[in-house]
């Protein structure tokens, strides 16, 4: 059986199941693929980034970590893997060319994005061709789940979220279910389009983005 290696996709933090914080425009402590900001407060969801090393690709398919392709997980580096392997990690549930910033936002409950780095090789012996600039979404394959509503992370903050406040008005994304290292201090109830929308107990606005962007929490 064939296994791309992604010695051209290796260096970069990757957020593993539910404790480091790491934001794809924020990259360290819980940042979050909206860059959100909240009122009074910044709200913040969990994903991860990876910055990749150039090499040739080689293996499953014309795009690396295409749709329903799998990585393994690594502190420094991953691999493509076959997704019926004992190393499979996490399955890609979107793939987009280009950076997170500028293109579409990853699934709701994505666990956390792999940032892959443009690759074109002087030499192409096999055919492979280059890698573009890109990012995949993706899911673990077993729980936890850090992208589910309540789990305390994922690139994106989401309705059923709990937050705390980090300091310089901004807060941070953490597990509902007080198992993070912080304690939750409110949790988003709504998601609305104004902040009139919001119900009268919501003492926090959290920016979501999305057609969506005011997230009403509510203090726990």
């Amino acid at each position: 059986m064939r296994r791309r290696s992604a010695a051209g996709v290796v260096w970069g933090l990757l957020v593993l199941l539910g404790a480091l914080l790491t934001g794809c425009q924020s990259p360290s402590g819980g940042g979050t693929e909206d860059g959100r900001l909240g009122e009074p407060a910044s709200g913040t969801g969990r994903t991860s980034t990876v910055s990749p090393a150039p090499t040739r690709p080689s293996g499953y398919g014309a795009v690396f970590l295409a749709v329903g392709e799998c990585s393994s997980f690594g502190t420094t580096s991953f691999s493509e893997v076959p997704c019926t392997g004992e190393r499979a990690a996490a399955r890609v549930v979107t793939r987009h060319d280009g950076t997170v910033r500028d293109g579409p936002r990853c699934p709701a409950t994505t666990d956390f994005v792999l940032h892959i780095s443009e690759q074109r090789p002087s030499s192409d012996e096999d055919g492979d061709g280059a890698v573009p600039q890109g990012y995949a979404c993706m899911r673990n394959l077993q729980p936890p789940h850090p992208g589910d509503p309540g789990g305390g992370g994922g690139p994106r903050t989401i309705v059923g979220d709990c937050v705390y406040s980090s300091g310089d008005g901004q807060v941070r994304e953490t597990a509902c279910d007080g198992e993070g290292e912080r304690e939750p201090e409110y949790k988003v109830t709504r998601a609305v389009p104004k902040r009139s929308g919001c119900p009268d107990s919501t003492a926090l606005y959290v920016r979501l983005g999305g057609d969506r962007p005011v997230g009403c929490a509510r203090p726990l």
